[in-house]
């Protein structure tokens, strides 16, 4: 499924994706982040399209149920972004940092996730997260 990539017609001021909020742990470290979670196929279709800026403690989280081989792309995506591709246990499996800003290539989990964070490009870096990190969320049970 190629999330971020088809112009659904709404727009990122129509989008009213709820709000909740995750931990980022790496190390002795926990970092929390405001995300916007998608539910619906439009909301992931649309993910970060067209906008122009995201807050360095923001994000958008991407479910998927059942866990998949999950696939991304930066269509019409205006800023550069890390993505976490994350196991259904809360751990990151994979992170593909400063994605390129309206760029078609697929980049993909390589892997089975359950999610994929979507964070402002050098977040990873600057909070240290590598895979093996954890994300506690309620998607990712206890």
């Amino acid at each position: 499924m190629l999330c971020c990539m088809l112009a659904t017609g709404i727009s990122a001021a129509d989008a009213k994706m709820r709000r909740e909020t995750l931990t980022l742990v790496t190390g002795a470290s926990e970092h929390v982040i405001q995300v916007e979670v998608t539910s619906t196929p439009e909301e992931k279709a649309m993910g970060l399209m067209f906008r122009t800026s995201l807050a360095d403690e923001s994000g958008m989280l991407f479910p998927y149920t059942p866990p998949q081989e999950a696939t991304m792309w930066m269509r019409n995506t205006y800023i550069s972004l890390d993505m976490l591709f994350i196991r259904a246990d809360g751990v990151i499996h994979r992170i593909e940092t400063n994605t390129e800003p309206f760029s078609e290539r697929v980049i993909a989990s390589r892997g089975t996730v359950s999610a994929v964070l979507e964070l402002k490009a050098g977040t990873a870096a600057r909070l240290g997260l590598k895979p093996g990190d954890r994300v506690r969320h309620p998607l990712f049970g206890k």
